[in-house]
């Protein structure tokens, strides 16, 4: 993911208003990025490049997807004490929400592999508007899969398609239109759906809302004959549980919009 510069002003002017006298600080200091609680580390690119935007020197003691402990210093940095001070609440923020997101996605991950060694934990399309680059790359650094990035990346044959066209049809409609590279997901719920879904030409279905049992059966009906997906409030409780089903895919809008945040500080003039 690339953070551009109008991201990043966009941060900084949400933060600092038009006169910002708290942070009008002279001379130059260091400061350091501090976790205070253990988790798995995410964000550290964004904090950087608002940092670097500033003019100020950045040096990472941790990369994303490492393991951090209560008390570690994950980046340290040196340069005016007033763009310093600009940057810290924006890179606290941001390093926070997304090492959340990498923690409980290495959670998720590491119940699914109790029941799994290939079933994969997958963010959803359900992240923080002007957010969702950093938030799926923190799926990612926490071991997960970040599924569609947009609406572009796949067609998603949900309820509503469903109820307008016609399971049948709605695949069909959609075929017709997208390209050879793009896969078509149908969204099930029930486990003679995901079959019927299959032989009218989904290449991954997805049980949605159904409990582990009717999963189960649902991707015993298909005979790997498709990508099998399961979704709807799965928690990182019901993971070892959804994972023995045989599923290929366990989808979690809660890794994202649920996550609460990993507790950083940022300390300056050590």
């Amino acid at each position: 993911m690339v953070i551009t510069t109008a991201t990043i002003e966009q941060w900084l002017t949400e933060d600092l208003g038009h006169h910002d006298v708290t942070n009008d600080v002279p001379g130059e200091t260091t400061g350091r990025l501090v976790a205070k609680e253990s988790g798995v580390l995410a964000g550290t690119e964004a904090a950087c490049a608002v940092f670097e935007y500033l003019g100020v020197e950045v040096t990472e003691s941790s990369t994303d997807g490492d393991r951090i402990e209560r008390g570690e210093t994950v980046l340290t940095v040196a340069g005016p004490a007033k763009s310093i001070l600009r940057g810290e609440r924006i890179a606290v923020n941001i390093a926070g929400h997304a090492s959340g997101i990498a923690t409980r996605t290495r959670q998720a991950v590491d119940a699914a592999r109790e029941q799994s060694d290939t079933v994969r934990i997958a963010g959803t399309r359900k992240t923080t508007p002007g957010l969702r680059g950093i938030e799926k790359r923190a799926v990612v650094a926490g071991g997960g899969d970040t599924h569609r990035l947009d609406l572009s990346h796949m067609v998603m044959v949900k309820d509503n398609h469903i109820a307008e066209l016609g399971l049948e049809e709605a695949i069909a409609h959609f075929r017709e239109r997208v390209s050879f590279a793009t896969q078509i997901e149908v969204e099930v719920e029930t486990p003679e759906g995901g079959r019927r879904a299959a032989e009218a030409g989904a290449d991954i279905v997805l049980f949605d809302n159904l409990p582990p049992a009717e999963v189960e059966r649902g991707v015993s009906l298909l005979e790997g004959a498709v990508l099998a997906e399961a979704s709807g409030g799965i928690t990182v409780e019901d993971v070892p549980t959804y994972a023995a089903t045989g599923v290929d895919i366990i989808s979690m809008g809660s890794l994202t919009h649920s996550a609460p945040s990993l507790d950083f500080s940022f300390r300056t003039g050590e």
